[in-house]
């Protein structure tokens, strides 16, 4: 008698859409309070934070929203099973325990993928390969088949090993929530969507807002700051690679996307100003703001910093500085934070954050932050250096 696997989880839709999963969304070093804020406020249950990682529980319809809506996420995981692994033997056991046949069918593509660190099972491609074969050989316990032509909608299987602990889980999002879909041009060395939108929450923007950002590149912390304070989900109209599982329905991810264009804001006195000194940027900025849905609250234009002034009502200032290979040296870098320090201070009242990985950037600014908090651009170190005591005149 034929296993039918998936299809009997088909026929059980309502059971196992009502089912709770673990989710684990990875972020960037330093934001992991900001994403469990987030993972809050869309109803996550059982909340862990991990050093660059967030985890909770929810239904199916969980993973949908997490997708649709969290900034700071780099994206959405299924987390199936943790187990120690010191021996290939326990990898290949602990793996094919997992009920795949529960989230992949017959003719469906289940490719590996993952890391190991301080582990005994060190070599990628022959973990890579023991979880492959795994895999391969409970689905053919289940399908009854010797071969499977993976055809059909991709399940990434993703690996983690830390200290001999393994994790292993499905990736629902395909690719990186960082590509929201607006910024399909960006100028040298941008900063990540994910990260800008996590400066933007700390920055603790709001829809009475004026943000200004007087290098804003191709426009990223802007635009970011817009779909916070206007309640936009950052990948409300793009694609996650769960959307072609089969047993996961359409209607699900349209209710939930409805759910969330209803509580889009459009208040009156919220306002973007953008400035850069290269005219390519402020088109860059102009245009992806416009992809972005916010062009309407944007003003963008040519202007360099040593001509900076704060546009009237100015209530939050966010940048980041060029720096590395945005730069000649560092000496350039070091005269531009000093005019920075003449252009941007005394700020009044206002709110401003700068992320440069210069650590000598106070001293030349000319004035000690509030708060500086590590944070991590890639593999970068920066801090974000913020200022929101106001300033005495002489």
């Amino acid at each position: 008698q034929e296993s039918r696997g998936l299809g009997d989880v088909y026929k059980r839709q309502g059971d196992i859409l009502d089912n709770k999963i673990k989710l684990t969304c990875p972020c960037h070093f330093g934001l992991e309070s900001v994403l469990k804020y987030e993972v809050n406020k869309i109803g996550g249950e059982n909340i862990t934070v991990r050093d660059g990682r967030v985890s909770f529980e929810g239904g199916f319809d969980m993973a949908a929203r997490a997708n649709i809506c969290l900034s700071t996420a780099e994206r959405v995981l299924i987390e199936l099973s943790e187990f120690r692994a010191v021996t290939f033997e326990e990898l290949f056991q602990g793996v094919k325990k997992i009920p795949f046949e529960n989230f992949i069918g017959i003719k469906d593509a289940f490719p590996v993928k993952g890391h190991s660190l301080n582990s005994t099972l060190h070599s990628i491609p022959d973990c890579q390969s023991i979880i492959k074969k795994a895999a391969v050989e409970r689905l053919k316990e289940k399908y009854h088949t010797g071969w499977f032509e993976e055809t059909g909608a991709v399940h990434q299987i993703q690996f983690s090993i830390l200290k001999d602990n393994a994790v292993i889980y499905l990736d629902t999002s395909g690719a990186g929530l960082h590509k929201r879909g607006y910024r399909r041009n960006a100028n040298a060395a941008p900063i990540k969507e994910t990260l800008a939108a996590g400066i933007a929450d700390l920055a603790r923007i709001r829809d009475n807002d004026i943000v200004c950002d007087p290098f804003c590149g191709s426009g990223t912390l802007l635009i970011e700051s817009a779909l916070k304070a206007l309640n936009i989900p950052p990948c409300l109209d793009r694609e996650f690679t769960a959307m072609q599982w089969e047993f996961l329905p359409k209607e699900m991810w349209d209710e939930e996307r409805e759910a969330l264009r209803a509580n889009i804001r459009k208040p009156e006195n919220f306002k973007l100003y953008g400035y850069d000194i290269d005219p390519e940027a402020v088109r860059l900025t102009r245009d992806n703001a416009v992809k972005a849905g916010v062009g309407e609250y944007i003003e963008v234009k040519q202007r360099d910093i040593a001509d900076f002034t704060y546009p009237e009502g100015c209530t939050a200032l966010l940048c980041n500085p060029p720096y590395g290979e945005r730069m000649l040296d560092e000496e350039q870098a070091h005269e531009l934070y000093k005019v920075m320090g003449k252009r941007l201070l005394p700020t009044d009242g206002r709110r401003l954050f700068v992320i440069t990985p210069d650590g000598e950037f106070e001293e030349l600014f000319g004035k000690k932050a509030d708060k500086n908090r590590k944070l991590y651009n890639g593999m970068l170190m920066c801090r974000l250096y913020s200022y929101f005591k106001a300033t005495p005149h002489n």
